[in-house]
């Protein structure tokens, strides 16, 4: 087969979305004949498609100096700023500058601000607005970068304007407005108005500001449909590794641990071949399940992996302190992370552990303030998860502050809206709390149940910390360890009480007098007693019978 029919077979490859064929074409094509600047684009992109970054890298680079060489200034900016994006992606931010000054002063020399690639170029200065806090100078900037895109028929530069302007509402607190255009740019993505590197952009940053402000149904709507766009393009490397993580994220909410944990080992393996600023997610998401699970060890080693990649390792590695008992390192990193500069939703990610980690450390006061704001936040964003995880956060202080009843009201309320989100690692913190509170009130009965109830919960989710620490309370709470007494010797005394003899009680209980004689003896010894009229008293007085 000659050069030609190969190049041409690339080409076509790329128009089907087969990018694994695409740039093998093409490759194939580049060792025997001098691409063409177009070529090299193609090229490019479907290495990047494919995962093969430092090499999409080079070819666009070539690229880019095809184009001057032909005074193709406009195109040659293009390629100039996509690798600039690629660069900032893999956190090499020096670099990506670089290349965006250079994708600039190429414009400014030729070009008026209107054009196509000047749009594009508004991107990443709209972007550091954005993560500096500054919506307002996003928003402008974002808006001037989509009507650029509209007025050049650009749909990509006019979509990722549009998905700023989403993003920089949402900061402003303009909820509702923010995700109305998710939606209404996502309908463009979905059918397939957009190139492949920005429908990819698109579906990771707007599933992941659905997640930041709790709009769960949203999350999960468009993480299922990344799925669906995935599978629809068995080759394709780079959004595959996010979308495991999106979904491990709503397994691990429903309770699907296991099945969590494989999704992020399978976006680690991915982003092991290209790397990726979600790896960090990726590692704290498997972290996260180590730490519930009781693998503390495992979570650290993930924590730090989750760290190096760019992920903080909060609130996880305070909450592992917590776990670990060392309560004073949990308290020292959770307010030092409380205590940063960070803006109203980011807060809502912290405030959770720092409530559970100031009430472990008698700090219900400043537990208080913190559940009181997190409240705040839950009202402006309108998400019934946060309302119900910010209900149960006050009803956590104020059962620490012996106010059961009022805690009681907060929640039921948190596990009424828990349990119909399918959210059972919370509903079952949820119904533990409730547990507590019942038993501060002296309902001992349904305590035990709601107590009983959350134990199992965590033993089917595999939440061994939790299971645990409610088998130590259940046993704290029976009448037999509180005197010293086995269950059995509990149950003798209760015979005994009702005047029973020995004989009759061993009967009763199907076991032989003798047995019955050697319990009643430990009894007396336990509680110091002389006799059974004593015994029989001392099971009155103390509420055992």
């Amino acid at each position: 087969m000659n050069t030609a029919n190969i190049l041409e077979q690339g080409r076509q490859a790329f128009r089907h979305q087969s990018w694994g064929e695409a740039y093998t074409r093409l490759s194939s094509a580049k060792r025997e004949i001098q691409l063409e600047a177009k070529d090299l684009e193609l090229l490019a992109r479907a290495a990047y498609l494919t995962g093969r970054i430092p090499e999409c890298i080079d070819i666009w680079t070539g690229a880019h100096h095809r184009f001057i060489k032909q005074g193709d200034t406009r195109r040659a900016a293009a390629c100039a700023f996509w690798v600039g994006m690629v660069l900032f992606n893999q956190g090499e931010r020096a670099q990506g500058g670089g290349w965006m000054a250079r994708a600039r002063r190429l414009i400014a020399e030729k070009y008026e601000q209107d054009c196509a690639e000047a749009g594009f170029l508004m991107i990443p200065e709209a972007l550091h607005h954005l993560r500096k806090g500054q919506a307002e100078s996003a928003h402008k900037l974002f808006s001037r970068a989509a009507d650029i895109g509209k007025n050049c028929d650009n749909r990509d530069l006019l979509i990722l304007g549009r998905l700023g302007r989403g993003q920089a509402l949402i900061q402003q607190n303009e909820i509702a407005r923010g995700t109305t255009l998710f939606d209404e740019i996502m309908v463009g993505v979905v059918s397939d108005e957009v190139s492949p590197m920005v429908a990819g952009i698109v579906y990771c940053a707007v599933i992941e500001s659905c997640q930041k402000i709790y709009d769960l149904p949203r999350a999960h709507e468009w993480t299922k449909a990344l799925g669906r766009w995935c599978d629809s393009q068995p080759d394709l490397i780079p959004y595959r590794g996010e979308c495991l993580v999106r979904r491990a994220e709503i397994m691990q909410l429903h309770g699907e641990w296991r099945e969590a944990m494989r999704e992020t080992e399978q976006a680690c393996d991915l982003f092991q071949t290209y790397g990726s600023p979600a790896s960090g997610e990726a590692f704290y998401r498997q972290a996260e399940l180590f730490r519930l699970q009781g693998n503390f060890n495992k979570a650290e080693d993930k924590y730090r992996e989750a760290s190096k990649w760019g992920r903080k390792p909060q609130p996880g590695l305070a909450l592992l302190r917590l776990g670990q008992g060392e309560i004073g390192r949990a308290q020292k990193a959770i307010r030092r992370v409380e205590e940063e500069k960070q803006d109203w939703i980011d807060r809502s990610a912290i405030l959770p552990a720092y409530v559970r980690i100031m009430i472990a450390a008698d700090e219900i006061r400043m537990a208080q303030t913190a559940a009181r704001e997190l409240s705040e936040i839950a009202s402006k964003l309108h998400a019934p998860f946060l309302e119900a995880v910010a209900d149960r956060a006050l009803g956590s202080v104020l059962l620490a502050d012996n106010k059961p009843s009022d805690a009681l009201h907060k929640l039921h309320h948190a596990g009424s809206v828990l349990k119909e989100m399918e959210a059972l690692y919370e509903s079952a913190q949820t119904r533990l709390l409730i547990g507590l509170a019942c038993r501060k009130l002296g309902d001992m009965d349904t305590a035990e149940i709601e107590l009983d109830a959350a134990r199992w919960m965590f033993q089917q989710l595999g939440a061994t910390p939790d299971a645990s620490r409610i088998d130590a309370l259940l046993a704290e709470s029976s009448p037999g360890k509180r005197h010293g007494l086995t269950p059995r010797e509990l149950e003798v005394l209760r015979y005994v009480a009702t005047g029973k003899t020995n004989k009759t009680i061993a009967g009763d209980l199907f076991i032989s007098e003798r047995t019955v004689d050697r319990h009643v003896s430990n009894i007396l010894a336990k509680l110091n007693l002389p006799s059974r009229a004593a015994a029989t008293a001392y099971a009155y007085e103390h509420d055992l019978i």
